[in-house]
């Protein structure tokens, strides 16, 4: 059991990392630092290459927030916010703070999108004002990309680390994981349940 992730990931292959980085970055909770760490582990283990893990993790995430980019770019305020206000506490965020990362994007400029690459909740969510602000499509999959690239290769070499670190104890590895998957379960859910409409805020 305490192996399971490790086994179910390795046996969907690089089609399986595409498919689980492009969920990680479209719906909660699915942590990417598991994905790709695992992947490290494997490529320690001779069961995964580097290169080519690190390509097509990248190119999930890149997939996955061109659907919220897509979404802001195609749809826009009018039609997005009332979506986001019914549907938000799924996806534990709002229509404020959508906002403010629209306002944060527009004064930072785009390589804000290359930057929060490495923030866990940021990287996501900034995908959506990106799109709402008309960002070039060019720019913002190459922004993605580049900063992609970076964070998934310092997890795959974290992964790799743990890999030869733990050699000799590999129970503990599948218990690292599963810890990780538990907390950030347990993020969302707690998320998920303190989660307040903004309309019963702006009542209050």
């Amino acid at each position: 059991m305490d192996t399971l992730i490790i086994d179910l990931i390795e046996r969907g292959g690089y089609i399986g990392i595409f498919l689980l980085m492009a969920l990680e970055n479209i719906i909660p909770p699915v942590p990417s630092e598991v994905i790709m760490g695992v992947g490290g582990l494997l490529v320690q283990r001779g069961s995964m290459e580097f290169w080519p893990l690190l390509l097509i993790g990248t190119l999930g995430t890149v997939a996955g927030n061109y659907c919220w980019y897509w979404l802001g770019d195609t749809y826009g305020y009018q039609r997005l916010e009332p979506f986001v206000d019914r549907w938000g506490r799924w996806l534990t965020v709002d229509w404020e703070h959508i906002a403010k990362a629209q306002l944060f994007f527009v004064r930072r400029g785009h390589w804000v999108v290359f930057l929060l690459r490495f923030s866990p909740f940021l990287r996501t969510i900034i995908s959506l004002p990106a799109g709402l602000a008309h960002m070039p499509k060019g720019k913002f999959l190459l922004f993605t990309f580049a900063g992609s690239l970076i964070w998934n290769a310092l997890l795959i070499k974290g992964g790799e680390w743990l890999g030869h670190w733990l050699e000799d104890s590999q129970h503990i590895i599948a218990w690292i994981i599963l810890g990780m998957i538990a907390l950030t379960v347990a993020g969302y859910v707690w998320r998920l349940f303190t989660w307040t409409p903004r309309a019963e805020r702006e009542d209050n």
